[in-house]
């Protein structure tokens, strides 16, 4: 029996989600592992966008750069600006020798994946141990971890469904044809709800200010996100990053949300929150 592409997405969510909610609520090396491989995945969908561009980043140096990156993420091993260095080193000097269409396109596009899918895919790992200090508070990390990517779940839910049934004012035409302000500010609503909901039921330690604050990363933000990697597979000419989830694209599509606005809500809990 052939399976629609909606039930197909359902199915995969049903099974998925629950593994995905156990690991971010356990954190630790589980936790670590799922979002490194995550971003290994993610760059790997990357690298073959670009290819369509007749750029070859060097998947080698991106995927060792990305796996150090979380282990320094987690273990605080060197200052990252001597890691940048080595790598823009290695990188520059390892293009000597591949010989493949633009040098300058290579190094530029094997930087890009590395920041983007690696530094700020790191910044997930950061917030889910941000009380890593303290063990009696540790599984708060876990609980707002799953509170954002509820919160992110429903904001994407929201812009599709009530953009399908309402949308009439493009939000972005030339990057996303199909996006609507009335679903953006659907999404954006909704994540708000969303956070809100969560102090409820999980975020008690939390201040209201800070809930809201992290609604709106995640309304704004990450729907920023998501149109970047619109913006990105467009100029590659490509519909999906990859076919890896069956009913949902690849591993970019579904997390592109998630990777964008993980920095500046870390970056709020590093400047703002207290414990």
């Amino acid at each position: 029996m052939k399976f629609s592409n909606r039930t197909t997405r359902i199915v995969v969510s049903f099974l998925a989600i629950p593994v995905l909610l156990l690991l971010s609520w356990y954190g630790r090396l589980p936790f670590f592992s799922l979002i490194l491989v995550i971003a290994l995945l993610a760059f790997k969908e990357f690298a073959v966008m670009l290819h369509h561009k007749n750029i070859f980043i060097n998947k080698f140096i991106g995927y060792i750069s990305i796996a150090f990156i979380f282990v320094n993420t987690y273990w605080k091993l060197i200052d990252f600006e001597i890691f940048l260095l080595i790598s823009m080193i290695v990188l520059m000097v390892a293009e000597l020798f591949r010989n493949k269409s633009s040098a300058i396109n290579n190094i530029a596009g094997t930087l890009l994946g590395i920041i983007f899918l690696g530094i700020f895919s790191a910044q997930i790992i950061n917030i889910r141990e941000f009380y890593s200090d303290n063990i009696l508070m540790y599984p708060q990390g876990g609980f707002l971890i799953i509170s954002v990517l509820v919160s992110i779940w429903m904001c994407d839910s929201a812009a599709y469904f009530l953009g399908t049934a309402f949308g009439k004012h493009k939000l972005f035409q030339r990057v996303s044809p199909k996006k609507s302000w009335e679903g953006a500010l659907a999404g954006f609503v909704f994540s708000i709800l969303s956070m809100m909901s969560a102090k409820v039921f999980l975020l008690d330690f939390f201040e209201w200010q800070d809930i809201i604050v992290i609604g709106l990363i995640i309304g704004i933000v990450g729907q920023i996100g998501d149109l970047i990697e619109s913006l990105l597979k467009r100029d590659a000419g490509v519909k999906d990053s990859s076919a890896l989830i069956p009913g949902h694209g690849g591993i970019f599509d579904r997390f592109d949300s998630l990777i964008f606005s993980s920095p500046l809500i870390y970056l709020y809990l590093k400047l703002f929150i207290n414990y």
